[in-house]
């Protein structure tokens, strides 16, 4: 078979619908869209959102809370991932994004205590839980804040 011999499977493509192509075709004259109306005319409809007047319910419903502008996300890991690295091994951000461990920077990797770390790792993040930052020292590491 040749890119040329390609056909698409029986019954899976059909024919547009033509509208406004005479009585017979069962969509002429009004072409589907009835008689009158908003929804007849050319560019009628209603908005998105639209309730026929009703107010709406984005608008009925209650505003809660802010969104802060300076609000930071950090990519987090926990300690137990970190031992799939050697011993003396230096894990900086980068080093888990090419490992497949951390999916997205963001605004930085935060190293949380959750496991246990067995490993002497020097470990370079822009934040550390107290509890992780004491478990790595005490496996013998080191941690950087960048």
């Amino acid at each position: 078979m040749k890119l040329h011999e390609l056909k698409p499977a029986k019954g899976s493509r059909s024919r547009c619908n033509r509208v406004g192509r005479g009585t017979s075709s069962g969509n002429g004259k009004t072409s589907g869209r009835g008689q009158k109306g908003q929804k007849a005319r050319s560019g009628g409809g209603v908005r998105l959102g639209f309730e026929g007047g009703q107010t709406p319910l984005f608008r009925r419903l209650p505003k809660r809370g802010f969104t802060n502008i300076n609000h930071k996300e950090y990519a987090i890991i926990n300690l137990d991932v970190l031992n799939r690295f050697d011993n003396g091994f230096e894990v900086t951000p980068v080093v888990l994004v090419d490992a497949g461990i951390v999916k997205n920077e963001k605004s930085g990797v935060k190293v949380l205590a959750n496991g246990e770390l067995t490993k002497r790792l020097t470990v370079k993040a822009a934040k550390f839980s107290k509890a992780a930052e004491e478990a790595i020292v005490a496996a013998g590491g080191a941690i950087e804040v960048i």
